[in-house]
């Protein structure tokens, strides 16, 4: 099995757990960082924040970066389900090394009996890959002078297809995993690595929360989603809680159907968003959004705006002319990201936090 670590940019990690924002709660050696509004304060020893032992590690299946990003994200989303902000301490996973779950995403051979996925089969019809990433994250409540782990959440990654070869240098070919699969091998998985981890010492007694993810497809403009979670004090999993996520890209093609009406409404104001600053700029080479929902209600958008401009001043008065559209035609009440990029990088971005109801502006370059 090939595997990879795909590192994350520190924007992207650290967005989806914690804010870098100043020391909190101290001892000799450790340290926590403050926090925003709705999010965790994090770890950090001996001056350095603390990294996990296995930070993305996945197979080498699925190359779609809205995975990895999604995965993470929401991984951190069905944490806050279960253990709260207010009362929890994010740390990043110290339990399962890389070489742990290297091993784990392998096939199951007389060599890797550890192995999550079936051994390969017949090379003209292999067994699927199913499972594609896993992520262990940690959290701490204060004893004293020192930080007790209190709980485990472990995401576990489903792919919905696998691509492979029949023979080396050939054509590539696709198997879709459908979602009856795609649930029975992600709860397989998450009875052995929970047993697994009740076999440490360590572990036998804290609460371990297990979250399964299903992967989009390699070309999807979209990542996956997390569509159940187990809350675990023992070391059999008695039941499932169902998730009802899901993530879209807007403007939807015009032969796309929903039975929502909110899909529809939330469609049609982006598309007026969109309409309005095309109209005013229209050397526009894209506009497009990634909408996220929860319960079928709208809970996050992230857009982006590709242009062509090279002029600073140009750049400054689209941002500023963006601004006003957005608080025209984009909903209240949820996070909203905006970013201005051309070929050469980003430009601007324009944004607003969860629980917020006023936009921030940022041109970069400018003074």
């Amino acid at each position: 099995m090939r595997v990879k670590k795909i590192v994350l940019a520190a924007a992207l990690t650290m967005v989806a757990a914690v804010t870098l924002a100043g020391c909190g709660k101290k001892s000799s050696s450790v340290t926590t960082t403050g926090s925003t509004s709705g999010n965790y304060q994090g770890v950090i020893e001996d001056g350095r924040y603390k990294t996990s032992k296995a930070r993305g590690v996945n197979t080498a299946q699925n190359s779609n970066v809205n995975n990895l990003k999604a995965f993470e994200a929401g991984l951190t989303n069905v944490s806050k389900q279960v253990f709260s902000t207010k009362s929890y301490i994010f740390q990043e996973g110290q339990y399962l090394s890389s070489g742990t779950l290297e091993n784990w995403l392998g096939r199951k051979t007389s060599s890797n009996p550890t192995g999550l996925n079936p051994a390969k089969g017949k090379s003209s019809d292999p067994n699927p890959v199913y499972i594609q990433q896993i992520e262990e994250q940690d959290y701490m409540q204060q004893s004293g002078d020192s930080l007790k782990l209190k709980g485990i959440v472990i995401g576990i990654g489903v792919n919905s297809e696998y691509t492979y070869q029949k023979t080396t240098g050939g054509p590539n070919y696709t198997k879709d995993i459908s979602d009856a699969e795609v649930q029975k091998q992600g709860k397989l998985a998450a009875q052995k690595i929970l047993k697994r981890l009740r076999e440490r010492k360590s572990l036998k007694n804290v609460p371990i929360v297990i979250a399964l993810f299903k992967q989009a497809p390699d070309d999807s403009l979209v990542g996956g989603t997390f569509f159940a979670y187990s809350k675990n004090d023992g070391d059999t999993i008695s039941s499932w809680k169902s998730l009802n996520y899901k993530a879209v890209v807007l403007p939807k093609a015009s032969d796309a159907t929903s039975n929502e009406a909110s899909d529809q409404s939330d469609n049609s104001n982006f598309t007026n968003f969109k309409t309005q600053i095309q109209s005013f700029f229209p050397n526009l080479s894209g506009v497009t959004a990634q909408a996220e929902y929860q319960n079928n209600s709208l809970s996050g958008m992230n857009i982006t705006v590709t242009t062509q401009f090279y002029s600073q001043t140009e750049i400054q008065s689209f941002t500023e002319y963006i601004l006003q559209a957005a608080k025209k035609y984009l909903p209240s009440g949820i996070p909203i990201e905006i970013k201005i990029e051309s070929s050469n990088g980003i430009q601007a971005v324009v944004f607003r936090n969860s629980g917020s109801s006023s936009y921030q502006v940022h041109v970069f370059g400018a003074y």
